[in-house]
């Protein structure tokens, strides 16, 4: 039986890279997102290149709903090797700016999605001895700028969260966790940003050669690819010209 994954954010960015790099290395998908109209689109997209998915439409701020997310993968291909946390908003705001709901949505889609996705998956993976757990973070989980506290914050804690996972993983098993910190890439993600200041220092920053979301999809399957003796920890990755 091929291996299969459930990659959340699936919907663009990348979740929809990854998802298409792994289906093309063999893997079965499960697409993950809120939108179902790319999900559809994606699938599609996959299948006519030979490859194999499914998709489901999937809040990750939802407990229930993400626990029924791996339920429907193991229905449709049998089991998970592979959970890909991937979903995650960016709405960088200088803190005096007060944007509480941004915080909130951060908190929630950014921590509380990759508790729920490892909550979902990790007792499928104990009962059978093997399985890869793979968190998001991000450059700025290692470093923080001005208007980054909150989202630094997030992506700090899914770094957290994730060696904690590591170190508490039975030895005696194949189950793996490995963080992808992603520097500057060109995705959705500052469409989210409503600070017209943060959004000012953007548009005069530095110019560069960003990273493409297929980028990290080659660092992502990488990681999932090496011998069941090798846990990639972390891979951080950036532009060359990125500070």
């Amino acid at each position: 039986m091929g291996k299969t994954a459930i990659i959340t954010g699936a919907s663009s960015g990348i979740g929809q890279a990854a998802a298409k790099e792994l289906a093309g290395r063999g893997f079965s998908v499960m697409l993950a997102a809120r939108r179902e109209e790319r999900l559809v689109e994606l699938k599609k997209e996959i299948e006519s290149a030979g490859g194999q998915a499914a998709y489901k439409v999937t809040d990750v701020t939802s407990a229930e709903e993400m626990k029924a997310l791996a339920e429907a993968a193991i229905e449709q291909f049998g089991q998970i090797d592979v959970m890909l946390n991937n979903a995650g908003l960016m709405p960088l705001s200088f803190m005096n700016k007060l944007k509480i709901d941004e915080w909130d949505r951060m908190v929630d889609v950014n921590i509380k999605g990759v508790l729920y996705g490892i909550a979902a998956v990790l007792p499928h993976m104990e009962e059978r001895g093997e399985g890869h757990i793979i968190n998001i973070s991000s450059v700025a989980g290692h470093d923080v700028t001005p208007g980054s506290a909150i989202y630094s914050g997030t992506k700090f804690a899914v770094r957290a969260i994730t060696e904690g996972l590591r170190q508490e993983l039975d030895p005696a098993k194949n189950i793996r966790a490995t963080i992808v910190s992603p520097g500057a890439v060109t995705t959705e993600l500052t469409e989210t940003i409503t600070d017209e200041d943060i959004l000012s220092a953007f548009s005069n920053g530095p110019s560069m050669e960003f990273l493409q979301a297929e980028d990290i999809a080659r660092a992502i399957a990488y990681a999932v690819e090496q011998p069941t003796h090798v846990d990639v920890n972390e891979i951080l990755i950036r532009p060359r010209q990125q500070k």
